[in-house]
């Protein structure tokens, strides 16, 4: 089972409700959502549209990132969410750890929240004897842990009879778009083919994303598209689809069409199946009108990755 780390920006929530729309009563992927905006519009909208269509969901609920970074900021997230109250069975309920074991139990218990999702984006020092008799608790059915530090961790954890994930941020982000050019074809994941054999429930990664959070952006001298795919039976490689005049700031939607006329020759080429968000892009890169914004172009790329996931996850 494939669990994304995806942040509550317009573009992740946009793909996510269209993912959900065209793959109704999917039960593969399970996105985990931190929320990094106060005003929630977007967000209940996308959530509304998951559990119409019976697409589970986590929700961070003390989240890091975003407009609750700062103190004075309201960070009770269920009372901006009302619609998912009374639809317990239909999300996760998911805390990231902060060395605050009773805390979060407390809210926890305050609220009628149990089958709980912790998150260790930093990983887990197993010999951390609080640590693991909060994971080891009842009320905690999912740990999410970032999967990189000693080979005795895995194992450990198994040991706690929950669901375990791993996390992994397999994405290599790049100072500038521009310098994706120079590694454009580029390994991924291998996660979907191996999780289930080492002993997990399922896998979680920051799809074509990346970990690191960033608010907003400038203009950007290069347009850079990021479309994973699946190379060979058990690897996931990404292409980066990169524009050729990138010596200013200038003529935006010149530089989409410089790397979105590469995307129709790549996977035709390569005889690679096309998501619907590929044939969406080659539709738009043959448009003089096809730019579609930066935003949107991060939605289809992460909407590319999810389908692709869909597709290859056995039933």
């Amino acid at each position: 089972m494939y669990f994304p780390y995806l942040r509550g920006k317009q573009f992740e929530l946009m793909a996510l409700r269209d993912f959900s729309n065209d793959n109704q009563g999917n039960n593969k992927i399970i996105p985990i959502i931190e929320p990094v905006k106060q005003q929630m519009n977007g967000m209940n909208i996308a959530l509304g549209v998951m559990i119409e269509n019976g697409m589970k969901f986590a929700i961070i609920l003390n989240p890091n990132d975003g407009d609750f970074k700062h103190e004075n900021i309201d960070n009770d997230i269920l009372k901006q969410l009302p619609q998912i109250i009374d639809k317990k069975t239909q999300w996760i309920p998911a805390y990231t750890y902060k060395n605050n074991p009773e805390r979060l139990l407390e809210h926890a218990s305050l609220n009628g929240l149990d089958d709980l999702m912790i998150v260790l984006p930093k990983g887990v020092d197993v010999t951390d004897e609080r640590l693991m008799s909060f994971l080891s608790n009842e009320t905690v059915r999912y740990i999410v842990f970032a999967n990189s530090g000693a080979r005795s961790v895995r194992p450990r954890l198994l040991k706690l009879d929950k669901h375990i994930i791993s996390l992994k941020d397999r994405f290599n982000s790049r100072t500038r778009n521009a310098d994706y050019e120079l590694v454009n074809d580029e390994f991924f994941s291998d996660d979907f083919a191996f999780y289930s054999a080492d002993g997990l429930y399922g896998f979680s990664d920051y799809t074509t994303i990346g970990k690191d959070f960033v608010e907003g952006g400038m203009l950007p001298y290069a347009i850079a598209i990021h479309l994973t795919y699946k190379k060979t039976e058990e690897e996931i490689y990404v292409h980066h689809f990169v524009s050729e005049n990138n010596y200013d700031q200038s003529n935006i939607k010149g530089k989409f069409h410089e790397a979105a006329q590469k995307i129709e020759p790549f996977f035709n080429g390569c005889d690679i199946v096309h998501t619907s968000a590929v044939d969406e892009l080659i539709e738009k890169s043959k448009s003089d009108d096809g730019y579609p914004g930066l935003g949107y172009l991060k939605k289809l790329s992460v909407k590319n990755h999810l389908e692709l996931i869909n597709r290859i996850l056995p039933e």
